[in-house]
């Protein structure tokens, strides 16, 4: 065997191991670009039916609370930017954490009504929507986890040859801001506050304040520095 046809052997196996490289890294980053849309995917099916039970959390708080009108706007004001069509992962993690903050100031409220607490469809509303914030909160991990990982390929070297060949960019995380997605702080956190109720509700003659008579006269000491 010649030195040239092993110089030409050597060349098409390095041609053929560098064409296999290229095909097997291509189709990595084709399979974690499809995983990252699966996993948004999934996050669009929770926040879906977020935004529907928030609906029905809406509409059940009015039927007690009808005249808190300027906390019922907000939160309808917020879902419908959360439900805007064509949101990037990182907007819509900005719109949801609105969303949240208009419904922690609506169960706030809430609160202040124990007809409505003690109501069957808004304790129920309440369970669906945690366990509803619990299957956000872990999809949310999962589709991290993979942006993470598309993103390590699609910046290191040698893969990001292929990822730039064939335009395969970077993906954006869904970012909770602070603790707004945690079960505990939307499930409706306001439990230690203390939230006096309406005038409307507790009426003007003071009947309805604390048992046995109206409200009591005397403000508690303040606790020693």
């Amino acid at each position: 065997m010649t030195a040239a046809l092993v110089i030409v052997i050597a060349i098409v196996v390095l041609l053929i191991a560098v064409v296999g490289w290229a095909i097997a890294t291509y189709n990595g980053l084709i399979k974690l670009r499809n995983l990252v849309q699966e996993a948004w995917r999934q996050i669009d099916v929770e926040l879906t039916r977020r935004h529907d039970l928030i609906g029905n959390l809406v509409e059940t708080v009015k039927g007690y609370a009808a005249h808190e009108r300027g906390t019922l706007e907000d939160v309808i004001k917020a879902r419908a930017g959360a439900m805007a069509p064509g949101q990037s992962p990182a907007q819509q993690a900005e719109s949801e954490n609105m969303l949240s903050q208009a419904l922690g100031r609506l169960l706030a409220i809430a609160e202040a009504y124990p007809d409505l607490k003690a109501n069957q469809n808004f304790m129920a509303l309440q369970a669906e929507l945690t366990s509803t914030e619990d299957r956000i909160a872990s999809a949310r991990r999962y589709y991290n986890a993979t942006v993470r990982d598309l993103n390590t390929k699609v910046e290191t070297v040698p893969s990001n040859i292929i990822a730039g060949v064939f335009n395969i960019s970077r993906a954006e995380y869904f970012e909770a801001v602070g603790e707004q997605r945690e079960a505990p702080k939307v499930d409706f956190g306001q439990r230690e506050a203390v939230i006096p109720p309406p005038s409307g509700y507790a009426g003007g003659s003071g009947s309805a304040g604390a048992p046995g008579g109206g409200a009591p006269q005397d403000t508690p000491p303040a606790p020693p520095a």
